[in-house]
């Protein structure tokens, strides 16, 4: 089985602008998650697929400096881009990662990986259990191609598995779950100002010891000992952007069938 890891970069964000290229530690955010994601014992191959914004080309450059592979496609159809680049590569298995996740443990995915059933269109984390910024998403490049061509709604387009999650009927999932219990409510990914500090601090710590390697684990048994580090970021709901996604699709369907109901006359103004 061949398995591709694509890391989904963009440089402009809403809520941190060109969080993913911020320092940490000497090295940028988007280099840190792909030799975090490289660490795998079995991604064949990583790479980076972004959007043909001019503001990703500090992206590009990276990815060249660093030998990586590079896709730019579709600013908001994230389904195409993904699609697109594995149709190219034509592995086994799409291991879905965020560029904003600096605290990625490929040890996780090594554990997903192993669990997951030849029958098994995806696997994901479907209770939450994994603290934000350790998602885990595997998908079978059928099912990724499937998505491709039957996904409609905006956000089954910029959100590039949600086809795929609403219709068990058509894809066998499995679950993943996080095997250190349930640690949904902490967040580790890269969205706001108060995340970066937090993992600044988690880097600071280890890279004072010696250690770029460190786990969930050792995280867990940092903040353990400094607890007001979880707290910096608490206020902060999980998968902000999807929930936006959905709420806008539901704008323009509600919109769709107003226009439609006042062109037939039977609405009011």
């Amino acid at each position: 089985m061949r398995y591709a890891a694509m890391i989904q970069a963009r440089y402009g964000s809403s809520r941190l602008p060109g969080k993913i290229l911020m320092d940490i530690a000497g090295k940028p955010v988007l280099q840190w998650v792909i030799e975090r994601v490289q660490r795998s014992r079995y991604i064949d191959e990583t790479v980076v697929v972004t959007s043909v914004n001019k503001q990703n080309l500090p992206v590009l450059r990276l990815c060249a400096d660093l030998g990586v592979r590079v896709f730019a496609g579709s600013e908001d159809d994230v389904l195409d881009r993904y699609y697109q680049m594995a149709k190219l590569i034509q592995p086994d298995y799409i291991v879905r990662v965020t560029a904003d996740c600096p605290c990625y443990d490929w040890s996780i995915l090594d554990r997903a990986i192993e669990s997951v059933p030849p029958e098994a269109d995806y696997l994901s984390d479907f209770g939450e259990t994994l603290p934000d910024g350790l998602d885990i998403e595997i998908i079978k490049f059928s099912a990724l191609q499937l998505a491709w061509q039957k996904a409609e709604l905006a956000s089954e387009r910029e959100h590039v598995t949600q086809y795929i999650r609403k219709h068990p009927e058509e894809f066998q999932h499995k679950n993943f779950a996080c095997p250190f219990g349930a640690l949904g409510h902490l967040r580790w990914t890269l969205d706001e100002r108060e995340d970066f500090v937090l993992v600044e601090a988690i880097y600071n710590h280890f890279f004072a010891i010696g250690r770029e390697d460190f786990l969930t684990q050792d995280i867990l048994a940092f903040i353990s000992e400094k607890p007001d580090l979880s707290r910096i970021n608490a206020k902060y709901a999980r998968n902000e952007g999807l929930a936006r996604s959905l709420r806008e699709d539901k704008v323009v369907a509600n919109l769709g069938a107003w226009r439609n109901c006042h062109v037939k006359g039977t609405g009011t103004v």
